[in-house]
């Protein structure tokens, strides 16, 4: 459809160059004959106005012989029965236009008939001035113009053809390499890239699905890594749950052992069903179920709240835990942002025990709500800091 529109498009602006050509100049000669008649039609009518009779056949005459278009021009005055008084007017075909209107007509000249166009002005003596060119030359002209531009269709509708087929055979080779860049990667080869040259519309969009590509391939790779994660995750508490569970089904256990077991299989099942909780909870967050629970929140109480929450913990710890801050509003989910912020916190404890400190701010930064948790230990290894937001790394 593309290659088809862009030779119709190509048609249609030859067509109108072709018009154009054509009304420049043909309709050009035709206004200029126009001109002519007119002017030489004035100049005799002054003359009948001045010296009647007399001085417009003098005129007529010196209008035939003054050697300017003169095998073309027609000029000459009938009578009231159309008997021609003077010039070199022929016998008419019809009758001739009103008086003062240009006008088309059928003359014989010479033996052969021939297309004039003439004006008729009623004189006060009841004749007729009659002012006409031959039409012989515009003819000629039309014609020559006409068939150079029946030449010119013909050649540019062949160019169009053949332009149509080099545009569609374009279009098939940038996007099949799109197209088989898609079926590999539909095969299953993920790092397949669209070959990007140049800077037009294609390679535009093969720049755009390669980044879509990275991307996807990206996602791939976390599901992928959250798989594994939540395999390994998985593993280990059940593991040791088979393993309590069989040890109880010992004969030979003893009671006491066999409520520890109990318990701690009970506290290994609550970490898998805590797994579950969060699993469940990204899962809402993605498909945007949770953000229709936002509220208007005041972001420092939480973070007050799970300071003091962990007070006694980094007591234990020897670690000073601070908070400053202060009142923010925000939207959001208490619940999960309570979460989030117990994480941080922990991780602060645990990792950051060197520093001896961590301290929770509640600040802005260009207008914009932060909530910082700082420690002041070792840090995350530059080669990590990338990783930190994968999930479950």
């Amino acid at each position: 459809r593309l290659a088809v529109g862009y030779g119709l498009l190509l048609a249609a602006s030859m067509a109108t160059l072709s018009g154009i050509v054509y009304f420049g100049t043909v309709g050009v000669f035709e206004h200029s004959i126009d001109s002519k008649i007119m002017s030489v039609e004035a100049h005799l009518a002054d003359a009948w106005t001045s010296d009647g009779r007399r001085g417009l056949v003098r005129e007529i005459d010196a209008q035939l012989h003054d050697l300017i278009d003169t095998d073309t021009e027609v000029v000459g005055v009938v009578d009231s029965q159309g008997h021609v008084l003077a010039g070199n007017l022929g016998h008419w075909s019809g009758d001739l236009p009103a008086s003062g209107e240009l006008g088309f007509g059928q003359m014989q000249r010479n033996g052969a008939p021939v297309s004039v166009r003439l004006i008729a002005t009623r004189l006060d003596d009841g004749s007729r001035l009659i002012v006409g060119r031959d039409l012989i030359e515009l003819a000629a002209i039309r014609n020559v113009v006409e068939r150079a531009l029946l030449i010119s269709a013909a050649v540019s509708i062949v160019l169009a053809f053949f332009g149509a087929q080099i545009f569609r055979s374009r279009l098939e080779a940038r996007i099949g390499r799109i197209r088989r860049t898609t079926a590999r990667i539909a095969a299953g080869e993920l790092s397949s890239r669209i070959v990007v040259m140049g800077n037009d519309e294609f390679a535009r969009l093969g720049d755009d699905i390669n980044r879509m590509l990275d991307r996807i391939e990206a996602l791939m790779e976390g599901v992928r890594h959250v798989s594994n994660s939540i395999a390994h995750d998985l593993r280990t508490p059940l593991s040791r749950v088979r393993s309590r569970l069989d040890r109880a089904l010992q004969a030979s256990a003893d009671p006491h052992a066999l409520v520890a077991d109990a318990r701690l299989a009970i506290e290994d099942i609550d970490s898998v069903i805590s797994l579950f909780d969060k699993l469940l909870q990204i899962a809402a967050l993605e498909s945007g179920v949770r953000a229709g629970t936002f509220e208007k929140l005041d972001l420092a109480a939480i973070a007050h709240d799970m300071t003091e929450l962990y007070e006694a913990a980094a007591e234990e710890q020897g670690v000073l835990l601070r908070f400053a801050g202060r009142p923010t509003t925000i939207r959001g989910d208490r619940d999960l942002l309570a979460s989030a912020l117990a994480s941080l916190i922990d991780n602060a404890l645990k990792y950051g025990r060197s520093g001896g400190r961590v301290d929770v701010e509640v600040g802005a930064v260009d207008g914009a709500p932060v909530l910082t948790v700082r420690d002041y230990g070792s840090g995350v290894p530059v080669e990590d800091m990338d990783k930190i937001t994968r999930r479950f790394y």
